[in-house]
């Protein structure tokens, strides 16, 4: 997929990292992440499985801030992973208004609730915090866009996979996206409970 197509201002910022196309895989995983399909991304380590995800993030969002709900929320294993995908994320958006923000276990949940009120477009959270802010009142999900699971395969520790169970029931119509180095049962069984359709995609 050409980057041609992409929104005016993502098309710059790629340009400002030294993108100037996509790898194989991304040419692959791009047309089905923008045209809005549920989707596993299973690819190995280094694949490009992140950037594909974060460029289409932004294109889904028209590269703008945009009242005050988040409208794509990208779960993550713990504080670590959620700091680093805010710091890819960054690269990509110097020249927007995007707003990003990190929720995690490690930070006062009554801060967060503050620091989220305001408005943020892109929420990258764990599992257990998200939920466990989500059922306080304390963030809106009601204009979700797109849901994703980065690094997937970490859901079989801590909860996480019954979190976001619990979390997919609560929101309304969205693109939900499942990126893992490998395919398991228990991502699969997704696909019955809240994905529709999922197309798979691998190198």
């Amino acid at each position: 997929m050409s980057f041609k197509k992409l929104h005016p201002l993502l098309k710059e910022a790629l340009q400002n990292v030294g993108l100037e196309t996509s790898n194989p895989f991304q040419k692959k995983v791009l047309p089905t992440l923008k045209g809005g399909t549920d989707a596993y991304i299973i690819a190995p380590k280094g694949s490009g499985k992140t950037t594909a995800l974060i460029i289409a993030t932004i294109h889904k969002l028209k590269a703008t801030a945009f009242e005050d709900s988040p409208r794509a929320i990208i779960v993550v294993e713990d504080k670590v992973k959620a700091l680093m995908l805010k710091e890819e994320f960054e690269r990509f958006t110097k020249n927007t208004d995007l707003r990003i923000y990190t929720l995690y276990d490690e930070y006062d949940i009554e801060k967060q609730k503050t620091e989220i009120y305001p408005g943020q477009d892109i929420v990258i959270a764990t599992p257990a915090r998200l939920s466990k802010l989500y059922f306080l009142n304390g963030i809106h999900l009601g204009e979700i866009q797109l849901f994703a699971i980065e690094d997937a395969d970490f859901l079989g520790r801590n909860n996480a996979y019954n979190h976001i169970l619990r979390l997919s029931e609560s929101l309304s119509k969205c693109q939900y996206v499942i990126i893992a180095d490998e395919m398991n049962s228990r991502i699969k069984n997704y696909q019955n409970a809240f994905m529709h359709n999922a197309q798979q995609v691998k190198p």
